[in-house]
């Protein structure tokens, strides 16, 4: 569903600027040293849309550093006016895209990474677009320490299927796999498309890739 322009967009992310991040390229391997020193761990969000999943977690984890990249500026900026209302120190925003980064990040530089209801592409011949691709999996490998994860979320069970051959392929030790994630009852914290399809009785499903 194609996301509506939001009025005002640019005073409203001008609002937000203590949490938006506007040129990532500048902070590769100075993420910690620039926003949070003290920070136990840096993890990154990839399509973060309206930053449901991502605040709540950063509100749960102060001491964990959280950089969310989305490359639609109209879902971006309701993620970052709901981290400027939580008043949040320790999450910021970037718009960007997912093969960027290792450009956005150094190597090992990353602890995690979250995937969270990604574009499934469909058709075959898009294979190479979907964010479980071994290719983007291998991408995000640049910027993963070594022990690093890549945690996995989809209602789309043919997605899942591919993603749980591309982890292997890509150099991922798989582990927590679940077709239905919150069969009895709600586990982690949820995106709002996740929030949605809970209520409507859409398994969830979701797995861990840890880099070797």
């Amino acid at each position: 569903m194609r996301m509506r322009k939001k009025k005002n967009l640019i005073p409203r992310m001008e609002r937000c600027a203590a949490c938006h991040v506007q040129d990532g390229f500048s902070m590769r391997g100075r993420w910690r040293e620039r926003l949070m020193p003290g920070a136990r761990e840096l993890r990154v969000e990839l399509g973060c849309g309206k930053g449901r999943f991502t605040v709540e977690t950063a509100r749960q984890n102060p001491e964990v550093l959280f950089i969310a990249i989305e490359k639609v500026p109209d879902a971006l900026v309701v993620a970052m006016e709901r981290a400027v209302e939580a008043e949040l120190r320790n999450v910021f925003f970037v718009v960007g895209d997912a093969a960027l980064v290792p450009d956005y990040f150094a190597q090992d530089e990353v602890d995690l990474v979250y995937i969270n209801f990604c574009d499934p592409w469909p058709p075959n011949g898009q294979a190479k677009r979907r964010l479980t691709h071994r290719g983007f999996l291998e991408t995000y490998g640049k910027a993963l320490r070594p022990g690093g994860q890549v945690h996995f979320k989809t209602d789309n069970a043919p997605l899942f299927a591919f993603s749980l051959h591309e982890f292997p392929a890509a150099g991922y030790a798989l582990s927590e796999v679940s077709h239905n994630l919150h069969e009895n009852g709600p586990q982690g914290v949820m995106t709002d498309y996740e929030a949605k399809f809970y209520s409507q009785g859409i398994p969830i499903h979701r797995c861990v890739g840890t880099r070797l």
